[in-house]
């Protein structure tokens, strides 16, 4: 199938010097929500605004994408939901997947790791101008599955007891946290295991809470990953 949208060698350097994007290379499906991530100034509106027309690039075969950009069934979102509260965001998201499911494509940039999962069909990683990853959402949200379970404990802890062993533990803030990486798209967890080993060593805590990878920690991985294979 063609693509309904095909940037080639995609390229902008400013009058300043700053190089926005790099060689981008990027095929967009019809029919699908593709999702560009990435920080503050990686380069997101910049890409969008040249496929849309309003930026030139500096090199580059957009000439099909800014023709194609003014039909009716192609939408683009450069950060939608942007300082949006929570309700509003899910009613846009609702919107944007019936709008998917009649055959719009859509393009939508966002630095929220939670609305590409939630919405994208593919997700582009982009940093410092570089296209550095595109991939099925499904095969990168293994990539971005890592948490951390942090778990305030009621007493100080000086080491790590062998009846917690079978499972990646770190203790932190002077021994008062109790810290479990793991991977939350696996089958098994291990946190139930883990409280119920607690509970039967006497070991109590006063609060627990989760927190996912950062953008932030994906691109740093990302890169590390691009520098080490070059």
């Amino acid at each position: 199938m063609e693509p309904v949208i095909a940037i080639k060698g995609l390229s902008k350097t400013y009058q300043t010097g700053l190089q926005a994007l790099k060689t981008v290379d990027l095929d967009i499906k019809k029919g699908e929500i593709f999702a560009l991530l990435g920080p503050n100034g990686a380069g997101k509106t910049t890409l969008i605004s040249i496929v849309c027309g309003i930026v030139t690039p500096s090199t580059g075969r957009v000439m099909i994408a800014k023709a194609l950009s003014h039909e009716p069934d192609i939408l683009f979102l450069d950060e939608p939901t942007a300082g949006v509260d929570v309700e509003l965001r899910r009613d846009m998201w609702n919107l944007v997947r019936g709008l998917r499911e009649s055959g719009v494509t859509i393009i939508l940039t966002t630095h929220y790791i939670e609305e590409a999962e939630e919405m994208a069909d593919r997700v582009g990683v982009i940093n410092k101008g570089e296209l550095i990853l595109v991939e099925e959402k499904a095969s990168l949200m293994k990539k971005l599955g890592k948490k951390e379970l942090t778990l305030n404990l009621s007493e100080v802890m000086e080491t790590i007891p062998p009846a917690l062993a079978n499972w990646d533990l770190a203790l932190r803030a002077e021994g008062h946290e109790l810290v479990y990486a793991f991977d939350a798209n696996a089958e098994k967890t291990g946190v139930p295991s883990l409280l119920r080993a607690m509970s039967d060593a006497g070991i109590g805590f006063k609060d627990l809470h989760t927190r996912q990878s950062s953008l932030e920690d994906i691109f740093v991985s990302l890169v590390h990953e691009e520098r080490r294979g070059a």
